[in-house]
């Protein structure tokens, strides 16, 4: 039976999503940027920055309080834990330092600015990329590489989207021998050919395998979209990945 691109997560707030990539390997460090340094953008030598929103608070279009482009709430729709963003870089503008964050809306590859001051600023050293012809994860720490494993990704007719995407969300599922395996990690990526999907918006994620999903050899181009792989390894991430963390689907 062929994967969900867009599958169903039970949570305080049930909805539809699909699933895509990520890793296992040492913890996540974290570190607190001091408030007046500027912040690189994602990189596998140095990882990823995250920004925790502290309270509700606009995003904006551009680095200079114009219209608002998103709402950031302080915790995700779905597990309703604290929400991060991925940092893609920053500017200062008026003595004020802005964080460019990918949002995770259509299209992909959605941006908008956010004040230093209304974030927490945290580091995880780990980046991930997805090969879709390999059909592989290769997660990165610090340049070096912590795996590489098989998953199963997106079929001809309903590709894993390309891009640079970060984990959104993650969300424990009641049945851990279901479809979907223990744990769904949502992406900030949304799949090009299904705007919605069994009620709900499309959304790729990560997840396990249980139940029909298991038909699907590790290494096949299958799902609709979302990335599977062995329950262990989404137990590791769940865990151990920093909401924000960068994540690369490349062809």
């Amino acid at each position: 039976m062929p994967s969900l691109t867009a599958t169903r997560i039970t949570s305080p707030l049930p909805v539809l999503l699909c699933a895509a990539m990520l890793i296992f390997g040492a913890p996540v460090s974290q570190a607190s940027a001091p408030s007046s340094a500027g912040v690189s953008g994602p990189s596998k030598k140095v990882g990823t920055w995250t920004a925790r929103v502290l309270a509700g608070t606009a995003i904006r279009a551009r680095p200079d309080g114009s219209r608002t482009s998103w709402y950031a709430s302080g915790r995700t729709r779905w597990s309703g834990t604290s929400q991060r963003l991925m940092v893609l870089r920053s500017s200062f503008q008026d003595g004020r330092l802005w964080l460019k964050v990918r949002l995770p809306e259509r299209p992909n590859g959605s941006t908008g600015w956010i004040l230093r001051d209304r974030v927490r600023l945290n580091l995880s050293r780990r980046f991930a990329v997805i090969d879709r012809s390999r059909r592989r994860l290769t997660v990165y720490r610090r340049g070096s590489v912590l795996a590489s494993l098989r998953v199963v990704v997106g079929s001809r007719s309903t590709p894993t989207p390309l891009g640079l995407f970060a984990v959104y969300d993650r969300v424990r599922q009641p049945d851990p021998t279901g479809f979907t395996g223990p744990w769904v990690l949502p992406l900030t990526a949304h799949s090009d050919q299904l705007k919605s999907y069994d009620g709900g918006p499309g959304l790729v994620a990560l997840h396990g395998r249980g139940g029909p999903s298991l038909l699907d050899p590790l290494g096949a181009a299958l799902s609709h979209g979302c990335i599977r792989m062995n329950n262990r390894r989404i137990q590791w991430l769940a865990r151990s990945l920093m909401k924000g963390t960068a994540v690369r689907i490349r062809a």
